[in-house]
């Protein structure tokens, strides 16, 4: 389905092309993305009725709702503060305190924010690895958005061969008891997919796809080096041919030159399989040549999401700022302009009022300590929380 505005000569109408939607929904004028529409992109037209080319044309195109795999609307995880004897509530740890974000299929989205922002927290959520204390973790199954978050045990078991991670650590992930064949072919015999030769011909054909050597399958976590644990992870993760891949940090703990050979090796799969990756990490060139939108957090919120080039290039939030004026730069005449934050991070447990970034804020005003400004699209598929994302300046990686 494609939604088109356009006009002629300042005279503007609505066009709706639809394959299903209510009939109420086909209605000329209706100029904003109808219930079962998400916005997908802007382009701009030309369209001329004298030579019926195309001149003065301004279309937005929406894509269905189908094309949303996950749709995570204000979730929070608070962790309790015990003390005493009779451990006693006292106060609570706010790692995720109501992030909302979307993942298109077969995209990359890029996570990224200081050590302790919640951004591990926010994807152990969306497997949940946790209870969340509140909100909606969506996840499309069947043509259908179901909300993960109200389901139990027993039915997230079947959901989660949609869902898979690739975690930090390639050495302390995998269990040095069991060997290769074991480790990648546990989901397969947990879920009851494969067993005897036809779960060694999978194992084997996984370790092929990502560059390991079938000789390898009988050998033991510890006879392989950093890069070939991680590629063990990654074979364990596509085991169940999931939709979903939650990246956590997959390259942090590699050298540079294997981190490379990793990132492509995502990418290939990617293209090959049709997967979705939330791709967490710190390193921001990693995340831009990796991802195709980027969220940035800050002490459990997100304050930034747009697609990367965009965000790297016009950031509007000034955390987004001050964390690309860290990137190193690889052109020997360019004069870096790094902006220092002052103070440390808040604590989560006592987060300041207001906006959560203004005491490190170099832009702060009065109403920021005083209101918290929600997640706001100001252009295109680029939302900011911040009072002043309008009026401010500031300068990205290509300024």
């Amino acid at each position: 389905m494609v939604c088109i505005a356009y006009g002629e000569f300042g005279n503007w109408e609505n066009h709706c092309f639809y394959n299903t939607v209510s009939p109420t929904a086909k209605k000329p004028g209706n100029k904003l993305p109808t219930p079962g529409c998400e916005r997908l992109s802007f382009a701009v037209l030309e369209h001329s009725p004298k030579d019926k080319l195309w001149h003065s044309w301004q279309a937005y195109s929406f894509v269905e709702k189908q094309n949303i795999l996950l749709d995570v609307t204000n979730l929070k995880m608070h962790f309790p503060i015990r003390r005493g004897f009779l451990r006693k509530v006292v106060g609570h740890v706010r790692a995720v305190d109501g992030v909302s974000f979307f993942v298109r299929e077969g995209e990359t989205l890029g996570l990224v924010g200081e050590s302790g922002c919640g951004k591990t927290t926010t994807g152990r959520l969306i497997l949940r690895a946790y209870q969340p204390t509140s909100g909606q973790i969506r996840f499309r199954r069947n043509g259908d958005l179901i909300d993960l978050a109200t389901l139990s045990q027993k039915e997230m078991k079947a959901i989660r061969r949609d869902m898979q991670i690739i975690f930090q650590d390639p050495f302390s992930s995998l269990n040095p008891r069991m060997t290769v064949l074991d480790i990648v072919g546990e989901p397969l015999r947990l879920h009851g997919l494969a067993k005897g030769a036809d779960l060694r011909d999978q194992v084997r054909e996984l370790l092929e796809r990502v560059g390991l050597r079938v000789q390898h399958m009988n050998r033991y976590p510890y006879a392989f080096s950093g890069g070939q644990r991680q590629r063990i992870g990654i074979a364990r993760a596509l085991a169940l041919r999931p939709k979903l891949i939650v990246a956590d940090e997959p390259v942090s703990a590699l050298d540079v030159s294997v981190q490379a050979q990793v990132i492509n090796l995502l990418e290939d799969l990617q293209q090959e399989f049709g997967l979705t990756y939330i791709f967490i990490a710190h390193d921001l060139s990693v995340v831009e040549h990796i991802s195709d939108r980027v969220a940035v957090m800050y002490l459990g919120n997100i304050v930034e999401t747009a697609h990367s080039k965009a965000l790297y290039e016009s950031p509007l939030h000034p955390y987004t700022e001050a964390l690309l004026s860290a990137v190193p730069r690889t052109d020997p005449d360019h004069v870096p302009n790094r902006i220092l934050l002052e103070g440390d991070v808040p604590s989560p447990a006592n987060p300041p009022s207001g906006c959560k970034f203004h005491p490190r804020c170099r832009y702060a005003q009065r109403v920021c300590a005083e209101q918290d400004p929600p997640l706001v699209e100001h252009k295109p598929d680029h939302y900011v929380a911040c009072h002043f994302a309008t009026e401010l300046i500031l300068v990205g990686m290509t300024n």
